[in-house]
């Protein structure tokens, strides 16, 4: 035990050192070189499946489409009984649910059934599972200065980003295998001062078009560990 001890911080002294001759650019640069190699995420145009699944509650099924560069986003959701279709092109918006464009101001209330929500969801989605790319866009703040950081076990490579007020006020933090560069966790704040926020632990591969998605995304508070729910890639049949 005291050998794999040893073993352990000498990788880990290793890390941290090569961390200092890393700027926050190139740590961004090598992941995304590992998750995108062919350069494919602005050009993107594919359907994700994704299953979430909670504790104490039912499954709820989403397929959604992307085309990028044509400004498309469609959400199917698939949950008990209900099935909601957000479909956005550009600025234009429609939700359909049930099969009906008509809802009664419950049904909108209930189901959320606005376009607020469609556009928040495209945002959501085209957010997570666009990472590390999205990390280059416009009002990202990367920290210059990359961080190690031992999490679960692990010691990662980690890097601080910071949003413009107009993009996003959170606090994010993000994990990379040291030596492949493969992003494995994330972690937000709204006030890193409450220790308030998630992590979100990272496993498996899923790949589109080139591009090496996440499989498997697990959710947890960041005061208690408390586990959330889980999220799984797959594609569509």
């Amino acid at each position: 035990m005291r050998k794999l001890t040893t073993v352990l911080v000498f990788l880990a002294s290793m890390v941290s050192t090569y961390a200092q001759t890393l700027t926050g650019t190139e740590l961004l640069d090598k992941a995304i070189a590992y998750h995108d190699p062919n350069g494919q995420w602005s050009t993107f145009k594919d359907s994700l499946k994704v299953v979430m699944e909670t504790p104490n509650n039912s499954s709820r099924e989403s397929i959604i489409y992307l085309n990028l560069p044509k400004e498309v986003f469609n959400l199917t959701v698939k949950k008990d009984e209900n099935t909601t279709q957000y479909q956005i092109e550009q600025d234009n918006c429609n939700i359909i649910f049930n099969s009906r464009r008509d809802f009664t101001k419950e049904e909108k209330a209930t189901y959320r059934l606005d376009c607020d929500r469609a556009f928040m969801m495209k945002d959501y989605y085209t957010y997570l599972y666009g990472l590390p790319m999205k990390l280059k866009d416009p009002g990202t703040n990367l920290d210059p200065k990359v961080a190690t950081k031992t999490f679960k076990g692990k010691t990662y490579l980690v890097l601080k980003v910071t949003y413009d007020a107009v993009v996003g006020k959170d606090t994010w933090y993000f994990y990379f295998d040291p030596t492949t560069y493969a992003m494995e966790v994330y972690q937000f704040y709204h006030n890193e001062a409450d220790n308030d926020g998630e992590y979100i632990l990272l496993s498996g591969i899923e790949t589109f078009k080139g591009i090496k998605m996440p499989k498997t995304r697990k959710w947890y508070y960041n005061k208690d560990d408390k586990y959330l729910g889980t999220d799984i890639l797959s594609h569509p049949n």
